[in-house]
């Protein structure tokens, strides 16, 4: 038999765990995955850990868990704050970036303190499309774990500018002006385009009606570009 009451104490707590969570992240700030430090990971998963307790605790217990969520969640912001205020404690809290390759030679005494193999070395060394230690003049293993690389300047890929190859500044960022039939008016605002615009290039492209687009995105170079929905 389902304990109906046992339910509804669980659903409920869910919820205000649920939005009180989702409030205090949105205050946390916003920061991918990839950018993410030791710390940033490390705290992250504490408020988590807090709030599912929350979920299964009961009277006193539960509003001890959600008061630890938000003090918590506080603490974070005040050592966002602080950083941002005082950049010298960026090393305290996040740490520093360690050379592992310097002028083309490995770095084994900061290998030994980051706690990196040469195995594993030469596998960031492979993600960033390396695959010989000798093309690297510098390697540094920055605050988020990931490995950032300065290849030596006979293994550089030439640019535009070193090939004197003149290139046309884009004039738009590509987004998506319908998905699914539906016009994405603040997409269109973005760039100051209006309705009558875009309808204008969709009879070029002899389409009548919106919905009869699956997905339309406008180009760099100001063209838009049409799927239309199949029939």
């Amino acid at each position: 038999m389902f304990d109906l009451n046992l339910i509804g104490d669980v659903l409920w707590k869910s919820i205000l765990s649920f939005i009180i969570l989702l409030i205090l992240t949105r205050f946390l700030g916003k920061q991918q995955m990839s950018q993410l430090t030791f710390f940033n990971y490390v705290t992250g998963i504490t408020i988590g850990s807090i709030a599912a307790n929350a979920v299964g605790s009961e009277g006193a217990e539960f509003f001890e868990n959600i008061y630890g969520l938000t003090f918590w969640s506080i603490f974070v912001i005040l050592v966002s704050i602080i950083v941002l205020k005082v950049p010298s404690t960026t090393v305290l809290f996040h740490g520093q970036p360690s050379i592992l390759i310097k002028k083309g030679k490995i770095q084994y005494v900061e290998m030994r303190r980051s706690r990196i193999d040469i195995d594993n070395l030469k596998m960031m060394l492979r993600e960033n499309q390396v695959f010989s230690v000798t093309e690297v003049d510098y390697a540094i293993l920055e605050h988020n774990g990931q490995l950032s690389i300065l290849k030596k300047v006979d293994n550089l890929n030439p640019t535009n500018k070193d090939l004197n190859v003149k290139l046309e500044q884009p004039k738009y960022m590509p987004m998506e002006i319908i998905t699914d039939g539906k016009l994405l008016k603040k997409n269109l605002k973005e760039y100051d385009l209006s309705e009558k615009w875009l309808y204008s290039k969709l009879n070029e492209k002899g389409i009548k009606d919106i919905k009869e687009v699956l997905f339309a995105e406008l180009q760099s170079d100001g063209s838009l570009h049409v799927d239309k929905k199949e029939k």
